[in-house]
């Protein structure tokens, strides 16, 4: 379901939060923050606005973003979102070979980053996806951690572009 830029700037914070609250995953408190900077021109400004308030917050809320997402291939509760992400990369449909590679490469990025390998699989294939998380691996984890937080506003760019129409 698509709403308008105009109703979205008519909302009040409570029906804003729950429209665009799981926008960045799991997290409905960038959407709150986000209100208080309407009316927005188009949704451009709606999404740096709320990649400002990412930006802002301090390292602490930014790693309990990144946390928030789930593993890449895994079959845990996620949000819906993610499950419809993950499935158009074919991640719901891994052989029991391919998943036990995301497995292991997920538990080490973990082990190295102590979070979870975030990219925006809407860009990618599963063998791109392996590939980047091989060539990711070898990162520092100040690095890992601003391209996490790049491939997070991809994935609120694809999600709000699904959600609101110009």
């Amino acid at each position: 379901m698509m709403i308008s830029l105009t109703e979205l700037n008519q909302m009040s914070q409570d029906e804003f939060v729950k429209t665009l609250g799981a926008v960045f995953e799991d997290t409905p408190a960038i959407a709150y923050h986000a209100w208080y900077e309407r009316p927005f021109k188009n949704v451009a400004q709606l999404h740096q606005t709320m990649v400002d308030v990412v930006r802002t917050a301090s390292q602490d809320a930014q790693i309990e973003l990144i946390q928030a997402h789930p593993d890449l291939g895994s079959k845990a509760k996620m949000a819906m979102a993610s499950v419809q992400e993950q499935a158009g990369a074919g991640l719901d449909r891994l052989t029991p070979e391919a998943y036990d590679r995301f497995l292991s490469l997920n538990q080490a990025y973990k082990n190295k980053f102590d979070f979870p390998f975030i990219i925006a699989v809407k860009n990618h294939t599963k063998d791109s996806i392996l590939a980047a998380f091989e060539q990711r691996l070898q990162n520092s984890i100040e690095t890992e951690r601003n391209q996490a937080l790049a491939e997070i506003f991809q994935i609120a760019k694809f999600r709000l572009d699904a959600i609101v129409s110009q």
